[in-house]
């Protein structure tokens, strides 16, 4: 069995990870940007548009643009299956790096449960494990953050999508300006949890090592004499 402190660091860093993944999975849920342009149509007054977008579901509000006002929701990836392919790519892309850091969260998680209530070797079942998994999931989610954003400022997809959504001609979209939700701002705990577990299982085993280095000093330090008996 292992001891009472070692099952605690991995316990709390089981918790962490748990916190971080019900965070993940309630931000691949919610919104995560909201784009408003300026739209003008032939022979009409300008209006704007509005796209909120999750990772699968979103919303278009569309006021005069370019004649009448109207709200609709869509799908993601059905709509930008139907636009340039850079957009659905990274979109794509960064659902499929989500998917793989709860995975690694998983992994993380029972390892460190295992590890709670058993001595394992030094290999992937043990803190190595939750190294791994743990700096994954931190690294794929920060690699996110900078994908979705650019995905959302760098690429034409908001523009592109409004005419797609509502079958319009002829309208000018310009003054994009985007705004993160709540969706994109849950990665960044995520990935801060994703770090505390490591650090609870780093701060255990130079604990650990301190401690074994204090037990073999006094025999290091004892005369030879003494030592040859």
């Amino acid at each position: 069995m292992p001891s009472g402190t070692k099952s605690l660091h991995f316990l709390l860093s089981a918790l962490l990870t748990a916190i971080s993944a019900a965070l993940l999975g309630f931000a691949m849920s919610t919104n995560w940007s909201k784009t408003t342009m300026d739209c003008t149509g032939i022979g009409t007054n300008n209006g704007s548009a509005a796209i909120t977008m999750g990772l699968f579901e979103g919303l278009l509000v569309r006021e005069s643009c370019p004649s009448f006002g109207s709200q609709s929701e869509f799908l993601v990836f059905a709509e930008l299956s139907s636009i340039t392919k850079t957009p659905i790519i990274l979109h794509g892309l960064c659902v499929c790096l989500l998917a793989l850091c709860l995975l690694c969260s998983v992994l993380s998680i029972l390892i460190s449960f295992y590890n709670s209530v058993s001595n394992p070797y030094e290999t992937f079942m043990g803190p190595i494990g939750v190294y791994v998994c743990s700096s994954t999931s931190a690294c794929l989610s920060l690699l996110v953050l900078i994908i979705f954003a650019l995905n959302i400022t760098v690429t034409t997809m908001a523009e592109e999508l409004v005419p797609s959504i509502e079958t319009i001609a002829s309208v000018l979209l310009t003054n994009k300006t985007s705004q993160m939700q709540v969706g994109y701002f849950l990665v960044i705990p995520y990935m801060v949890l994703s770090l505390g577990a490591i650090l609870l299982i780093y701060l255990y085993e130079h604990t650990a090592y301190t401690h074994r280095r204090e037990q073999e000093r006094p025999t290091e330090d004892a005369p030879k004499e003494i030592m040859m008996y």
